[in-house]
This record gives structure tokens, sequence and C-alpha cells, in this order.
């Protein structure tokens, strides 16, 4: 199911601790992971949560850098994450 831009309803429980579960391919599209921080609203009898992207987000992915969205990552973002990875790499080289 392709979620980009689109609208799904669906219907969840919460547990007796007050948990739930946010559906696998939702997690997928918005490219949630454990420890992720959503916003919840709440107005009414609605309740909506949108993640939390305060900052830029890279990760590797099967060794390939990928940003996570968020805000615009900056070319200086970009160059100072590959360096600090470079530098990572050769430390370990050396031991």
């Amino acid at each position: 199911m392709v979620l980009h831009n689109a609208i799904m309803t669906t219907e969840i429980t919460i547990d007796s601790a007050g948990r739930v579960v946010i559906p696998k391919n939702v997690r997928e599209e918005l490219r949630l992971e454990a420890g992720d921080k959503l916003e919840l609203h709440s107005n009414g009898d609605e309740i909506s949560m949108r993640p939390v992207r305060s900052a830029p987000s890279l990760v590797k992915v099967d060794g390939i850098w990928v940003h996570r969205g968020g805000e615009k990552i900056t070319n200086e973002d970009v160059n100072r994450l590959l360096q600090e990875d470079r530098e990572r790499r050769f430390d370990e080289y050396l031991r």
C-alpha cells in the first residue's frame, strides 16, 4: 500500500498500558524507527500524530547514506558527516 499523499484509515487497539502499535506499512512510509519521537495533537474526539524531525537525519542503510527527511540538509552537514565517517573507518583500520 502506498501512503504518500494519501489518507489511510485503520482501526487499532489501545493496550492496558495505553500503548498503540503503528502499522508497519505506515512506519515504513514515514521512515519511523524505534526511539523516534512523535508529536500528538488532539482536537475534540480527533487525534493526530506526526514525526518530530527537528534536525537533518542522515543514516546508513546497507552502507549507503540516506536522508530520512525533515529539514533540508546542507552541504556542510553532508561534508561533516562524511568526514566523521572517514575518520571513524580510518581509526578502525589502524587498530
